[in-house]
């Protein structure tokens, strides 16, 4: 079978591991409702393609599969289930230089570094407080969260965790983005400590000390040589991204102006409106989501952080008031920043959010 390849359209849409996808069909398999027509024109590239440690598809077919994966098993839970699935001989390049790491800190350093090789649609970070160490999860837009794939990540990250380096590592408490499933006790089961739905991004904390764990079974052999290659793919995908990156930045310089405006940012770049919304435009990026999408991401950092009071958070992001900001928040993530305040710090207390 031949299936047009959507490769070429790699600079307009962002892309996921093909890996990723050939462990969802290896799961449908081993369920025994794989139908390979279907998951072939669904993932736009034959099974045998999908074998290429360096092919790469569009998010958005790789999140269609899991609505075909939910439906085909007829378990809402897919992702947790396929994400439990521990197989050495399955692992992406970034899986196996996690895993060759000489510690859990310098694995979960290099896994936030190599993310966008495994998925460009989702953004991850990293930080430490205290005594916790959290992995947050954000879509780079609405339409590009996948509950299926989120929780095959938060799956795959712990079982294997707990597989190749320490058993008894547990989440001390974890946020999902979606709202609470039917399933919801499952996360409980699988993440160890509390979990809470519903919220603005996808968050997962686990205690500092375990970063010092060793990986046992390392070979630096294998670490040198597979982080060589996944180091030139990298290369190539930040290439390609720099102007987006570019204008992320001027946009977060300029956010406490009275407007961000298209046509000055353009003559910082030396360049039309046109060309700037051209350019945004092959890397998939629009200018008003772009504008959007970097004062969530202040917002919901400057709010968890109570570093400043709200309303001087208003100012910083550009809100005229108080309340227009308030209103925005409460879009981006279901509730009011005071209540999403009041959420974070009991989390960084060790208290469980009300």
């Amino acid at each position: 079978m031949t299936v047009n390849s959507p490769q070429a359209k790699a600079t307009t849409s962002p892309l996921v591991a093909a890996s990723s996808t050939l462990a969802l069909v290896h799961y449908l398999d081993r369920q025994g409702v794989l139908d390979i027509p279907t998951v072939e024109r669904i993932a736009g590239f034959n099974k045998n393609e999908l074998a290429d440690p360096d092919l790469r598809i569009p998010a958005e077919r790789h999140y269609r599969l899991w609505e075909h994966a939910e439906k085909v098993t007829g378990d809402p839970a897919v992702g947790i289930h396929a994400g439990q699935v521990v197989d050495p001989d399955r692992m992406g390049l970034v899986g196996h230089v996690f895993f060759n790491c000489d510690t859990l800190g310098e694995a979960v350093t290099q896994y936030v570094r190599l993310h966008r090789l495994i998925n460009e649609s989702v953004i991850l970070s990293f930080e430490q407080t205290g005594e916790q160490a959290i992995l947050t999860w954000q879509a780079d837009t609405p339409g590009h969260y996948c509950r299926q794939d989120m929780d095959r990540t938060l799956a795959a990250a712990l079982c294997r965790t707990r597989h190749f380096i320490h058993p008894s590592i547990v989440a001390e408490w974890a946020e999902i983005a979606h709202p609470k499933p039917g399933y919801a006790d499952e996360y409980q089961r699988l993440l160890g400590g509390p979990v809470f739905f519903g919220c603005g991004a996808t968050r997962l904390a686990f205690s500092s000390h375990h970063l010092s764990h060793p990986i046992p079974h390392r070979n630096p052999y294998v670490y040198s040589a597979v982080l060589k290659q996944v180091n030139a793919v990298l290369a190539r995908l930040q290439s390609r991204r720099t102007f987006g990156r570019k204008i992320r930045r001027l946009i977060s310089r300029q956010m406490s102006t009275d407007r961000i405006d298209a046509d000055t940012l353009a003559k910082q770049c030396h360049m039309s409106r046109q060309t700037l919304y051209r350019r945004l435009k092959k890397e998939g990026l629009g200018f008003h989501e772009l504008v959007e999408e970097v004062r969530k991401d202040k917002a919901m950092r400057y709010v968890a952080s109570d570093h400043y009071a709200l309303g001087e958070i208003a100012f910083l992001l550009g809100f005229s008031e108080l309340s227009a900001f308030s209103r925005a928040f409460k879009r981006w993530t279901g509730m009011a920043p005071a209540q999403y305040r009041a959420r974070h710090l009991n989390i960084d207390n060790g208290d469980a959010p009300e």
